[in-house]
């Protein structure tokens, strides 16, 4: 074991391993733990009639929600968490998920070429947003270098895309590295749909 002078601990903070889990309080307790099971294929590692603790993975637990008393409805125009971000490995993974989700009812309200990252967007019961994405880089150097580029600062949103030609263009056996690459369409500011106050 290492041995750490804690009495001198330096001019900055450790850095993290891991972001460990999400808490989300609600007052659509049964509604939101249902569709986080569906949405995640999550199992609950604890569930009461108050709290359950979700997990899709080997860690004891992803998610939390709890039901807080006093909770009031969520204000979408309100400072806070925009979206919490799920990633798959695959592109291929990220079109399977979005049509079982589709077919378990589930649409997404965009889909978005980050540059960075494929992404298709969901929202929750209380209306937090949902990120599922696939990174478009084989390493994270290559994505800080386009996260540098003209093109992204010009357009740091990315570009709208179609789900079911994304699904169309990989089942036709197109190059994954043409399906990757985002198509420019210059300076764009924020969406519409992330102003809407509803």
């Amino acid at each position: 074991m290492t041995v750490v002078d804690l009495d001198s601990p330096g001019d900055t903070v450790i850095r993290p391993a891991t972001l460990a889990h999400v808490f989300l309080r609600t007052n659509k307790f049964d509604e939101m733990v249902a569709f986080y099971k569906k949405f995640l294929n999550a199992e609950a590692r604890f569930e009461s009639s108050r709290i359950a603790f979700l997990c899709f993975d080997e860690e004891h637990h992803r998610i939390a929600i709890s039901a807080m008393p006093g909770t009031s409805e969520k204000m979408p125009s309100s400072a806070g968490l925009e979206h919490i971000a799920f990633g798959f490995n695959s592109l291929q993974d990220l079109a399977l998920a979005y049509r079982q989700r589709k077919k378990l009812g589930m649409e997404p309200t965009w889909c978005v070429n980050h540059g960075i990252t494929m992404s298709i967007y969901y929202k929750d019961p209380d209306g937090n947003h949902l990120e599922t994405q696939v990174d478009l880089f084989d390493n994270n150097g290559d994505a800080t270098d386009f996260m540098l580029s003209d093109e992204f600062k010009r357009n740091p949103i990315g570009t709208d895309f179609d789900p079911e030609e994304f699904v169309r263009r990989l089942q036709s056996g197109e190059d994954l590295a043409s399906i990757k690459k985002r198509p420019e369409i210059g300076t764009r500011g924020t969406p519409a749909h992330l102003l809407n106050k509803h």
